[in-house]
């Protein structure tokens, strides 16, 4: 992670000459940290990971078939197998908490740099509606993906007509779809209540050049102005009387 993103350094040691300084590392970390957390190609991540884990229980599901069609080269290949699978689902795992615990940090980091000031307008662009949107629908699709073959292969075993061996792996197949797609829709979530709480709408005002400030963004900013400046000054001394 670039130093953009790392934590504001704490008030006694902060050495920004005035507010605009600050602001422009506060929009610079706040961007990057809002790329790390939502971008692009943490869903693709998600997904390959998913397919890694599914094939890592094929593989653990192969020596149940060799077992059931009485394939001699399973008490040799059987224990290989389960080994490789266990290789490819227990990274993935790992993956999958190691994210979960980065995206906490992540957002712990954007907390502290968004209290350090308020600019609604370039703050308005972490909502990021079509990259949570994104995120939703792909996750809703995967999900619902993996429910539909979990239950599929869960009637078709009841039925009778299908080995052990196929209903466990697409149970598990769709069961490792369906944990993916919630993930991703509960980040979704959490994202869009995080801006609900976090990010206060962009004042219209704002969007002309010519608008007087809001009340309360006109005293944040004049209180955080006031620990750049120094001791007020006052007035021109007016001239004593002849």
């Amino acid at each position: 992670m670039s130093p953009a993103a790392l934590p504001p350094p704490p008030p006694h040691i902060r050495s920004w000459p005035d507010r605009s300084a600050l602001l422009a590392d506060r929009e610079r970390a706040l961007e990057e940290l809002h790329g790390h957390s939502l971008g692009v190609h943490r869903v693709l991540l998600l997904w390959l990971v998913a397919l890694a884990a599914i094939i890592g229980w094929a593989l653990l599901v192969l020596p149940l078939k060799q077992f059931e069609e009485h394939d001699p080269t399973g008490i040799l290949l059987g224990p290989v197998f389960a080994l490789l699978g266990l290789a490819a689902l227990t990274p993935s795992v790992i993956a999958v908490a190691l994210a979960v615990r980065r995206d906490q940090q992540l957002r712990r980091l954007l907390d502290a740099w968004l209290a350090l000031d308020s600019h609604p307008l370039s703050d308005a662009r972490l909502r990021s509606p079509g990259l949570s949107l994104f995120w939703l629908l792909s996750s809703l699709t995967v999900g619902a993906i993996g429910l539909w073959a979990s239950f599929t292969s869960a009637t078709g075993a009841s039925a009778g007509r299908s080995a052990h061996a196929d209903v466990a792996l697409r149970v598990g197949a769709g069961a490792i779809l369906w944990l993916a797609g919630l993930i991703g829709v509960v980040k979704a979530v959490r994202h869009y209540r995080w801006a609900l709480r976090m990010l206060a709408p962009a004042p219209a005002a704002e969007l002309t050049p010519a608008a007087v400030p809001s009340p309360t963004a006109s005293a944040r900013a004049g209180s955080t102005a006031g620990a750049f400046s120094g001791p007020p000054t006052h007035g021109t001394r007016p001239s004593s009387r002849r």
